[in-house]
């Protein structure tokens, strides 16, 4: 099994990044969905973000009201940990159960936006990062996504920087272009992994 952690920051494209290589035939273990699966209703997880944060984070049907947490943990780091305090450890106990459910021969790729952020770099045999400049990211935040600028700058602010995620990486798919030069790029990442996991090794940039 090759264990490959797949990182970027918001707007970068790694959700792109991750569609492709599913499609290629990696095993893709998504934290983000991860993360929403952990906090559904009747779940330990959804009830320790209560108890942290007040039932005014909860919709009218019970589910969690994602925006309002969102507004109050990004504005207070302090809460910002505490909420990763909960979610994370849930988070990487079903990733571990994922990962072991697939073959011995499987490329599995953990999908992680905040791996820079919490050191997991050395729990993978490589980090592939998906790069885009601040301006980029600020920009696609804002056309595809809908975000005001100042959330936007929010989001970006509590994570790494564009240097921090580059120190970890071992191979880097430059996604400041468009979509179409994006696809090459993750093929020629795919065939590094395959050669990887076969017993090859190279190095370097897609």
């Amino acid at each position: 099994m090759l264990k490959v952690g797949l990182t970027g920051g918001i707007g970068a494209g790694k959700s792109e990044v991750s569609r492709l290589l599913a499609g290629y035939g990696a095993i893709v273990v998504d934290a983000d969905r991860i993360a929403r699966e952990v906090v559904e209703p009747g779940t330990p997880g959804l009830a320790a973000v209560v108890a942290a944060f007040g039932e005014s984070v909860l919709t009218a049907e019970g589910t969690l009201d994602r925006p309002k947490l969102g507004s109050i943990v990004f504005a207070d780091p302090a809460k910002l940990r505490t909420l990763n305090s909960i979610v994370h450890p849930l988070v990487g106990a079903r990733s571990a159960e994922l990962e072991a459910a697939a073959g011995p021969d499987a490329i599995v790729v953990h999908d992680v936006p905040l791996l820079t952020e919490n050191g997991l770099a050395p729990l993978y045999d490589l980090v592939v990062v998906v790069d885009a400049t601040p301006t980029t990211q600020l920009a696609r935040l804002t056309a595809l996504r809908g975000m005001a600028e100042e959330e936007a700058r929010a989001r970006m602010a509590t994570q790494a920087t564009r240097e921090q995620r580059l120190a970890v990486a071992t191979l880097v798919i430059d996604n400041d272009g468009p979509l179409e030069a994006l696809e090459p790029q993750v093929r020629k990442v795919w065939d590094e992994l395959t050669a990887r996991a076969s017993g090859g090794a190279s190095g370097g940039s897609a």
